[in-house]
């Protein structure tokens, strides 16, 4: 393995370097600083990074007695919504000034497990929209083209692995913030059910909505991170099913066929979806045949989320803006849509929540005939960066319609749903599906993803970077 393979190598192909003695955990981590300090001013991924603090967490790791854990040594980096100690949490705006106190969580997890934290990664304020733009950040470019959006919310994490500058790294998905931007830059981007990861010490994210996951190289990547990953707290609103199997034994089960369902047709209406997307569609129907699988096109049937979604997106970005410290610092756009939603109350707000119960009852009916449902993962090709620029909440919402026109109805459902690597469009930038398993039903999601992946490899591709 050369260096340069080192980079690409994934969790899995680092940890495992670090546990061989072919390279110490504070050796990785000075390379991967070394790499972000290169290539990170033509991506704009990172709005914080570690340095002194990393090497000296990395060394430890390296005269760590005892058992050590799934992440031992392996460097990750974490958006900007989610506590690192010491730093303060933006939330991709200015509206904090105050170092976190502890670890989020997840953030604790991950560090027990071994992992170490080297920055904080970009995303649009409060994690609005589905590109990766701030006022306070500016903006992050794709790797596969810098003029290219990577997609958002949870873009500067998405840039960020596929660049090779971390192996892995935190993201949150409350309309589609972690697929969106795995599928602009060719990553596997698994949204779990909803309750599967805690988002402590908060109880929920923009309540029902959102979840938080792992943006990674591979399948077994993500469920080696999500096996560390998932559980809930007392804090938690919500909690789901305990799986069958560990997510990493999902990735190595044994064949069995199933009925997947596939369509094009998007959940929002007026938006067609781009050629190559139905054609990445169409490739990936026929490939899951000929694994095996009996594969049929359906009508999803799909009930309209928005009454049980617009509710919550207003709802949270407002308490996560008058949880900030400043609030007078957000952003224009930010304060337009705080004022837009002065209308949902608190009794609206968990009629939305109850209208989301009967979304997802009509959205389940299509795993009454098939296990998964393969659609596109996002409408449009990803747009150049800057399309957020002097716009309003309006123009905003409208821009972001093609790219959550088939994620965000899985939002407010719960149910879990990923973003696989499809290849590559005309344009030189990645393409991808989405998979939706059924509630609390991960586990079969990886186990076809996992087959998706050996057919179809994906986790090899490198853009090409420019320090």
């Amino acid at each position: 393995m050369s260096d340069d393979d080192l980079w690409f190598a994934g969790v899995t192909g680092q940890a495992a370097a670090v546990a061989s003695g072919r390279v110490s955990s504070r050796e990785l981590v000075a390379g991967v600083l070394e790499r972000i300090a290169r290539y990170d001013g033509q991506l704009n991924a990172f709005t914080t990074v570690l340095g002194d603090e990393a090497l000296a967490e990395a060394a430890a790791r390296d005269t760590q007695p005892g058992e050590r854990g799934p992440l031992h040594g392996v460097p990750v980096a974490v958006k900007e919504e989610l506590d690192v100690a010491g730093r303060v949490t933006t939330f991709g705006g200015r509206g904090n000034s105050t170092p976190a106190a502890a670890d989020a969580e997840v953030v604790r997890r991950l560090r027990a497990a071994g992992a170490v934290v080297v920055g904080k990664t970009n995303m649009p304020e409060f994690g609005q929209w589905p590109f990766t733009e701030s006022v306070a950040h500016g903006l992050t470019g794709n790797p596969w083209d810098p003029r290219r959006s990577p997609g958002g919310s949870s873009g500067g994490t998405a840039a960020a692995v596929a660049a090779g500058l971390v192996p892995f790294g935190l993201g949150g998905d409350g309309g589609g913030s972690i697929r969106i931007p795995s599928a602009c830059c060719g990553l596997y981007g698994l949204k779990p059910q909803r309750g599967r990861v805690t988002m402590a010490p908060h109880p929920h994210g923009w309540w029902a909505l959102s979840t938080t996951g792992p943006l990674t190289r591979s399948v077994r990547d993500s469920a080696v991170v999500y096996d560390v990953l998932r559980g809930t707290l007392p804090v938690d609103r919500w909690s789901a099913r305990e799986p069958a199997t560990s997510f990493t034994a999902a990735v190595d089960a044994p064949f069995t066929p199933l009925r997947i369902g596939w369509s094009t047709k998007p959940v929002t209406l007026g938006v067609r979806p781009d050629p190559e997307h139905v054609a990445a569609v169409h490739e990936t129907a026929n490939l899951l045949a000929s694994l095996g699988h009996h594969v049929e096109e359906v009508d999803p049937g799909y009930p309209d989320p928005t009454t049980a979604f617009v509710p919550q997106f207003f709802a949270g970005v407002r308490t996560g803006a008058d949880g900030l410290e400043h609030p007078d610092r957000v952003e224009r756009r930010t304060r337009e849509t705080v004022r837009l939603g002065r209308w949902v109350t608190p009794r609206v707000r968990e009629w939305a929540i109850r209208q989301g119960e009967q979304v997802a009852q009509k959205a389940g009916r299509v795993f009454d005939r098939c296990d998964l449902l393969l659609t596109p993962a996002i409408a449009h090709r990803p747009p150049e960066v800057g399309v957020l620029d002097g716009v309003g909440t309006v123009r905003a919402a409208l821009l972001a319609m093609p790219m959550i026109a088939y994620t965000a109805l899985w939002n407010v459902t719960g149910n879990p749903a990923a973003s696989v690597p499809a290849g590559f469009a005309t344009d030189g930038l990645p393409t991808a599906v989405q998979l939706v398993g059924r509630a609390h039903d991960e586990t079969t999601l990886l186990t076809v993803s996992a087959q998706l992946e050996q057919a179809r490899p994906w986790a090899g591709a490198r853009p090409a970077l420019r320090p």
